[in-house]
């Protein structure tokens, strides 16, 4: 079963590049995009089951990730919200970490890390059908 994912992320050779990494290497299917605050609020107020990982960058062409994060503070205990941005350093872990999020990437030095967090997220969403 795909793990349905839904990316905030603002930079198309980054979508371009990590959607179908997302697809190969997770198995996720990802079910929306959005390259800023509001549009991603609003996909998420419209789509409110329908995801069960949220992937966000921090900087975005309008908001910013923290206020996505803030968005969707009140998902399902089977949804997460990951933050993979270039500009993560202890402050940004801790105000993601009080906003909800489950977990805190650095894009050019925890891929990896990331992409094992995303296929367990994978195998525990598995479970739970």
């Amino acid at each position: 079963m795909a793990l349905f994912t839904f990316l905030v992320e603002d930079n198309k050779t980054i979508r371009d590049n990590l959607i179908p990494a997302l697809e190969d290497l997770v198995g996720a299917q990802v079910v929306g995009c959005a390259e800023s605050e509001n549009e991603a609020a609003a996909w998420l107020a419209s789509h409110t089951g329908d995801w069960q990982l949220m992937v966000v960058d921090i900087f975005l062409k309008q908001g910013s990730g923290l206020g996505v994060l803030r968005t969707c503070r009140q998902r399902s205990a089977s949804q997460r919200a990951v933050v993979l941005s270039n500009y993560v350093n202890a402050d940004i872990r801790a105000r993601c970490t009080a906003l909800g999020a489950d977990a805190v990437f650095d894009k050019s030095r925890e891929l990896e890390a990331f992409f094992d967090y995303c296929n367990d997220a994978s195998s525990s969403a598995a479970m739970k059908e």
